[in-house]
């Protein structure tokens, strides 16, 4: 090692709210430091979600720097890397997994590779896949349009249109590339003194492929090394779908053309770069609308002419519906019973074609009460009622089965609801306290199956949803290497953490990790969301049709009008979580600020006992709980 230096390897990870993910990175991090000399640097960016805490309790041989603002990415590195002694300069997500000779083999490869200023290595995802932002090109203008307009997507291995992921190079064998990902980022301390480090004016993406870019200018090579595997759960396959992340992505790639292109080619570049981010984010919305919209238009369009059809039976059976009542009455029927299906969850996948049968009922006996409270000379008939929803029913029934014939996939009718679960640990206490953990966090377990090994795993694509490994008798080498090797499209991969009560792992490309703690997202289904906004609406409804009465009750009634009306244009919601408690519990879903809160049915101000019931809401959540908390606190709807 360079007498200049005190360590081989400084390590760097910057952290905002991920406690879990850390903790596990850390882990794995203790484990790939044990034959090198090296510093380890944790800098929060003020996180509210006990990071500080658990890195101060479980890590206190690495150095922490404490934040008291989210300063961003490049900000937070260059705190450390200005205090670092390493020879070596790692800059390292904390959404990673590293494999125990992860630093040592990277190390030795810049080592002996003295042309070398930055290396990344091979990642995959939390399925196991390989993540192609392991090895990019520098993003000229013309390599951005092939991204930008999908020749690259089209053409992922032309030497031409792959240029952004260098698709026409193995992942599998080292080679010499342009730009390094963030998320593993190994940099000799002398080449960044020399170029500078990084870039503060890029907050969050983009600095990476800046530092490269000057890497490459200072006469250095970039390397990406397949000699070794990372975990990153959150790559940026994982976030593209998001239209957030198109436009602060390319914002980023605006940024660099400035800096590093010509005046004409940068206006260029931005122009392009504006167009594209418009034009991505306007096909992202439509097509996320769409993708909604479509089935349910051809179902009412189905369902009106069904209903019209059989109009036409009655005509010829001489009798004469009034033309006004049938042009109104028959588009209602066909939304009122395609409404309460949807409600019901009729439009979730996969298909249930008894939430779709239980809808038309309820839409029915909706439209039984409407009917049965009209004057006599809009009541036409009972019968037509019962038969048009037994048309519906019958047109869901044929539909669905059709569409799980033809489609399959999501339109598939019969799918197994239960999850099988196998745990690879010889060691029997770790195997029951990982299937006790399952059992308390899921509610759709099949069978759990010990596998005392991963060299005895032979499991095949289906046998099991999800397999979990113990980091206690699993060495992550192991782990990581099976992923990449059995990347299976039916099954999930978690890592349980040694004496952790959470599991970790990355269910699809299009999530970001997901944990099991206790099951918090019970709130945020597709079901209980229905069902939340459609207690919103009718609550709101009736307190507005009541309030020349109601209103005189409350004491500030245009804070109450202004509210209600609020939540019917979906700014407010009845219930929410106790802010001042929220705002400190990273673990709670996303949702609507409320007007009231689960703390309300109490009338506690006690900080333990609201985050409690917060976290009971999240977990149990029911009309009924929403209903029992707006009658206890209804006075408070003026607040």
């Amino acid at each position: 090692m360079n007498n200049k230096y005190k360590y081989k390897i400084s390590i760097i990870i910057v952290n905002y709210n991920v406690e879990y993910f850390l903790d596990q990175c850390l882990d794995s991090v203790t484990k790939g430091i044990q034959n090198l000399s090296a510093e380890v640097f944790v800098v929060d960016n003020c996180s509210v979600d006990g990071s500080v805490e658990m890195v101060k309790s479980k890590y206190p041989d690495f150095r922490l720097i404490e934040n008291k603002d989210n300063i961003g990415f490049s900000k937070a590195n260059n705190q450390a890397i200005e205090i670092a002694q390493g020879e070596y300069i790692l800059l390292l997500n904390p959404d990673t997994v590293v494999q125990e000779d992860t630093f040592l083999k990277t190390v030795q490869f810049m080592d002996k590779h003295a042309d070398s200023g930055g290396l990344g290595v091979r990642m995959v995802d939390g399925k196991g896949v390989f993540l192609p932002e392991s090895k990019r090109g520098l993003p000229t203008p013309i390599v951005a349009f092939y991204k930008i307009f999908g020749l690259s997507a089209l053409f992922p291995k032309s030497k031409k249109f792959g240029q952004y992921h260098l698709g026409h190079l193995s992942e599998f064998e080292n080679h010499e590339i342009d730009i390094l990902s963030g998320a593993y980022m190994l940099m000799r301390k002398t080449t960044l003194e020399k170029v500078g480090f990084l870039d503060e004016s890029f907050f969050m993406y983009g600095e990476d492929i800046d530092l490269s870019y000057r890497i490459t200018l200072g006469g250095y090579k970039n390397y990406y090394c397949s000699d070794t595997k990372i975990i990153h759960y959150k790559g940026e396959s994982t976030k593209k779908s998001s239209v957030n992340y198109v436009f602060v992505f390319y914002r980023a790639m605006i940024i660099f053309a400035q800096k590093h292109l010509s005046g004409k080619n940068a206006k260029l570049f931005s122009l392009l770069i504006n167009f594209a981010i418009y034009l991505r984010a306007f096909l992202a919305i439509s097509l996320r609308i769409l993708k909604k919209l479509f089935l349910p238009a051809i179902d009412i369009t189905y369902l009106i002419i069904g209903l019209f059809a059989l109009t036409n039976y009655w005509k010829m059976s001489d009798i004469e519906f009034p033309k006004e009542l049938i042009s109104y009455s028959i588009p209602i029927y066909a939304i009122v019973w395609l409404s309460t299906s949807y409600f019901n969850g009729g439009y979730d996948y996969p298909v249930k074609l008894f939430k779709l049968i239980k809808g038309v009922f309820i839409g029915t006996l909706l439209i039984l009460i409407a009917y049965a409270i009209l004057p006599k000379s809009w009541q036409f008939s009972r019968l037509f009622i019962f038969i048009g929803a037994g048309w519906t029913i019958s047109y869901y029934f044929i539909s669905r089965v059709f569409l799980h014939f033809a489609i399959g996939k999501q339109f598939k009718l019969w799918v197994k609801t239960k999850k099988s679960f196998a745990i690879i640990d010889d060691n029997k206490d770790e195997f029951n306290r990982i299937k006790e953990l399952i059992r308390n966090t899921n509610d759709n377990v099949a069978k759990i199956t010990q596998i005392s090994s991963i060299d005895s795993c032979t499991i095949k694509n289906g046998d099991f949803q999800e397999i979990i490994f113990s980091s206690k008798t699993s060495t992550y080498s192991e782990i990581i290497d099976y992923m990449s090797n059995n990347s299976f499209d039916q099954t999930d991969y978690k890592i349980a953490p040694k004496n952790e009560n959470f599991l970790i792992g990355s269910n699809s490309i299009d999530t970001s990790g997901d944990l099991y703690i206790l099951n918090l997202n019970a709130l945020i289904s597709k079901e209980n969301k229905r069902k939340k906004r459609l207690f919103d609406l009718a609550f709101s409804l009736a307190i507005l049709i009541s309030s020349p009465i109601l209103i005189w009750t409350f004491n500030r009634k245009k804070k109450l009008i202004k509210n209600i009306s609020k939540i019917l244009v979906g700014n407010l919601s009845f219930i929410g979580f106790s802010e001042d408690v929220s705002k400190q519990d990273v673990r709670l879903p996303k949702i609507k600020p409320g007007i009231l809160f689960p703390s309300d049915i109490m009338d506690t101000e006690n900080i333990q006992i609201k985050e409690k019931l917060n976290l009971l809401y999240a977990r149990d959540y029911s009309m009924r709980k929403d209903f029992s908390i707006l009658i206890k606190a209804w006075k408070k709807l003026d607040l």
